[in-house]
């Protein structure tokens, strides 16, 4: 069934490829396009088009493909086009000509809008939460592990000393930029879009405000053109804060399969969470940590596809848009999965004992040396240029006994202001 048959057959080869993959897909935003036909089939009541017992049929056999849904037993088969054509159909089906009233007054290409942008939201909202429960994770790990020294590195080479306190909550506190970038996306496509039709509204008197609340959006996309230009523009912002999410933890995962190396040796977990090789029976590899990096950086690269399947179309509807469904799906499904296993994983962190010591981390305190110099009456170029002088010679001994007091720093972390700035 397809909902634009005008009773012609199409060649089996066009249909394959311009149907793609949008049944295997939909079936993701199977239970938004039932929201949006109750909310819409009520608003069809409201303003005339149906009849109070027609409105109540419909929300009876909608409400039977939402089970469907819930139970997993909603399947889309060949025969359909995607979700719109199938849900259209099974209404017919149990209903006859009431079934075929849902329709009215919009098109397929507001449906899938509407239906993607509840989609949005609702994923966009559990990323956050998810995003949070990392966060508080970080910043109980900074808590326990407060006072652990942690060599700083800079261009790789040993620079100052750090702590894992300040090490975990610095990526708790970088997570709160991403939530301010997951928030700003979450206001983009919290705008009802529903009443555009194929882009340039409809002649029915239908209530746009009405199906807003309904549906739960804050407000409406007002202009019809503005509403159907939002398909792309929504894709191209969420992939960038998803994006923005991914960078974070990338860069966290470089960091765990770093210090997990012999050559480091700050951290490890246990046996049950790393992999082990076929040859080499001592190795216990950070695969988890590698494909979160792996994964993340993959998505890094859907805001490029966004901006290009889109940055040059004109106004109105465009097939292309079809293209932006599959990878924008996926993405909400990879990056929830990550921050699961981030969570779970980081939680099992062991935080290993550095010795600083160890002649490797000898020049770790030759800025605090410095500073105390400074602190006693010398210019900080003469302090410099002192204690340089004995890393040239071979005469400097490290004095680690200098604390860090201002504001974030190692022994003034401030977790507790970390954790109020998270957006609510």
């Amino acid at each position: 069934m397809k909902l634009w048959d005008k009773g012609i057959s199409i060649d089996k080869k066009i249909e394959q490829f311009t149907v793609g993959n949008d049944r295997e897909i939909d079936v993701h935003i199977a239970k938004y396009d039932v929201i949006a036909s109750k909310a819409h089939a009520k608003m069809l009541q409201k303003i005339g088009i149906l009849t109070t017992n027609e409105l109540v049929e419909l929300l009876g056999g909608l409400k039977k493909i939402e089970t469907q849904i819930d139970n997993g037993t909603f399947v889309i088969d060949d025969q359909f086009e995607d979700v719109h054509s199938k849900i259209e159909f099974e209404l017919t089906k149990t209903l006859g000509e009431v079934g075929k009233k849902i329709h009215t007054a919009r098109s397929r290409n507001d449906q899938v809008l509407v239906a993607l942008q509840l989609y949005y939201k609702e994923n966009l909202g559990i990323v956050k939460d998810k995003t949070k429960t990392l966060f508080e994770t970080l910043l109980g790990l900074a808590d326990t592990y407060k006072d652990k020294v942690l060599p700083g590195y800079t261009h790789l080479q040993v620079a100052m000393p750090s702590s894992f306190g300040l090490w975990f909550s610095a990526y708790a506190e970088v997570l709160i930029d991403d939530v301010y970038l997951l928030d700003a996306a979450l206001k983009t496509v919290d705008q009802n879009p529903l009443g555009s039709a194929a882009g340039y509204g409809s002649s029915f008197p239908i209530d746009r405000e009405f199906t807003t609340k309904e549906m739960n959006f804050s407000t409406l996309k007002y202009n019809v053109v503005a509403a159907q230009m939002s398909r792309g523009k929504s894709e191209r912002t969420i992939a960038a804060s998803l994006g923005s999410l991914c960078n974070t933890m990338s860069r966290f995962a470089m960091d765990v399969c770093l210090y997990m190396s012999q050559n480091f040796g700050f951290i490890s977990f246990p046996d049950e969470l790393t992999t082990g090789s076929s040859i080499m029976p001592h190795k216990k590899n950070p695969d988890v940590f590698e494909l979160i990096r792996g994964k993340c950086n993959k998505i890094q690269a859907l805001q490029t596809e966004m901006v290009l399947i889109t940055n040059n179309l004109p106004s109105g509807y465009h097939r292309d848009f079809q293209l932006l469904k599959e990878n924008m799906i996926a993405a909400f499904e990879d990056v929830k999965d990550i921050l699961d296993i981030f969570n779970f994983s980081i939680k099992q962190a062991i935080v290993k004992d550095v010795d600083v010591h160890n002649d490797l981390y000898k020049y770790l305190f030759t800025v605090d040396n410095i500073n105390t110099l400074v602190v006693e009456g010398q210019s900080f170029r003469e302090a410099y240029q002192k204690i340089g002088g004995q890393v040239q010679d071979g005469t400097y001994k490290p004095d680690t006994s200098k604390k860090h007091t201002h504001v974030g720093s190692i022994h003034n972390l401030c977790l507790d202001k970390i954790k109020a700035k998270f957006p609510l």
